[in-house]
């Protein structure tokens, strides 16, 4: 048996992560504070495997995320968890946005990633409603069952001699040159070695073990619509619009589900809670440390008119509506009904810059992850083994 290691997390990246550990023999013990797996950003995405378009060439997103699409239906297919990798289309709607749309059609390429640009009447071969000027084709993209795979990765955990205790919270962390211990709601562990996977708190776990991260999770908060059933035939695949490259939301799309019907969204907005998936959900404590973070104002005073266009969509069935029927305008007044959001763990610098890639902090004997909102779901395996590989590398 090599190192004991514990894992804090139970989302997608720290199962994938103690998955990894566990098939080269170490000892892993998972933490997660909520009663099942997969409770938060993992359990509440729009289930697609990311092809590795949109991301910068070279960066962890692009590789990890490229590699991901390939790994991650791989094991949904080996494992017998749903899986449909039905492509994807981005479509430029004025042709002012065609330039931005060749250029992801550029990065794609440098990516590896199998995308082409067609015309409008191509896109409607795949799409017979998408309006487009243009298009891009993405055939790599699909759609998974995330919490089914972490189900799998789950029970593969265990029968490799692996635990996972939910409904144990981390409250304390301390190391020394030898081992970490970590103080739970339901006692103390000690083990070689410290991943945190904490998503949405993982900033505050890195704090607890001491650190001082230069980055602080941001919650924005992603709302979805459904389209109702009689509508749901307007769209036979995935759907996106040409995103604004100087933000990391991908902004409102249509996708198919994996279990049938089609998902609209999600939105970007500002969320009163780290755990807050509605309006009315406040955490006074979250409010606050994201207030005292001096990079949400500097954000908010460069993207103040699209923070706005954000909350007037979140707040109106009518704006979100029309800005789908700029993909499919055939969508009826009537089409959408709400369902799920999803908060995403979005880390910030002091600057207000938003974290581009996966981004990692270190200790001896730990490993933080600081920043992995999507494609982290499509890049988890991958992610794991990279942290498996870190891990064993500096311990030779």
């Amino acid at each position: 048996m090599k190192n004991s290691v514990v894992v804090v997390g139970a989302g997608i990246v720290g199962l994938a992560t103690a998955y990894e550990l566990g098939l080269r023999g170490h000892r892993v013990t998972v933490l997660d504070k909520e009663p099942r797996l997969a409770d938060h950003q993992t359990g509440n995405n729009s289930g697609v495997i990311h092809s590795g378009l949109y991301y910068a060439p070279g960066s962890l997103k692009a590789t990890l995320g490229t590699a991901g699409a390939q790994s991650m239906r791989q094991f949904a297919e080996d494992h017998g968890v749903a899986v449909d990798i039905c492509g994807k289309l981005v479509v430029a709607t004025r042709q002012d946005q065609v330039p931005a749309l060749e250029e992801l059609h550029r990065r794609g390429l440098a990516n590896g990633v199998p995308c082409r640009m067609i015309s409008p009447d191509e896109a409607r071969e795949y799409e017979p409603h998408v309006a487009c000027v243009a298009a891009l084709r993405v055939d790599s993209t699909g759609i998974v069952d995330y919490r089914g795979i972490c189900d799998v990765l789950g029970r593969l955990i265990t029968e490799a001699g692996g635990e996972i205790r939910l409904g144990t919270e981390v409250v304390g962390i301390s190391a020394d040159d030898r081992s970490v211990t970590v103080s739970t709601s339901t006692g103390e562990i000690t083990a070689d070695e410290l991943i945190n996977c904490a998503g949405l708190h993982s900033d505050r776990i890195a704090r607890l073990a001491g650190l001082t991260p230069d980055v602080r999770i941001i919650p924005f908060r992603g709302e979805y619509f459904e389209l109702t059933p009689d509508q749901s035939h307007l769209v036979r695949g995935l759907i996106y619009p040409v995103p604004d490259p100087s933000l990391p939301f991908l902004g409102v799309h249509l996708t198919k589900m994996i279990g049938g019907g089609v998902h609209a969204g999600p939105n970007a907005v500002f969320a009163l809670a780290r755990e807050g998936y509605t309006w009315l959900t406040i955490n006074p404590r979250d409010v606050l440390e994201s207030a005292a973070w001096p990079g949400l104002w500097k954000l908010g005073g460069r993207y103040w008119r699209v923070g706005l266009s954000e909350v007037a969509r979140s707040l109106s069935r009518k704006r979100f509506l029309a800005s789908l029927r700029e993909l499919v305008p055939d969508l009826d007044d009537d089409s959408l009904v709400p369902t799920h959001a999803g908060v995403r763990a979005q880390a910030m610098r002091r600057n207000g810059d938003l974290v581009d890639d996966f981004y990692f902090d270190r200790a001896p004997r730990q490993i933080h992850v600081l920043n992995a909102p999507s494609p982290a779901a499509t890049a988890a395996l991958e992610i794991g083994r990279r942290i498996a590989d870190e891990l064993e590398g500096r311990n030779r």
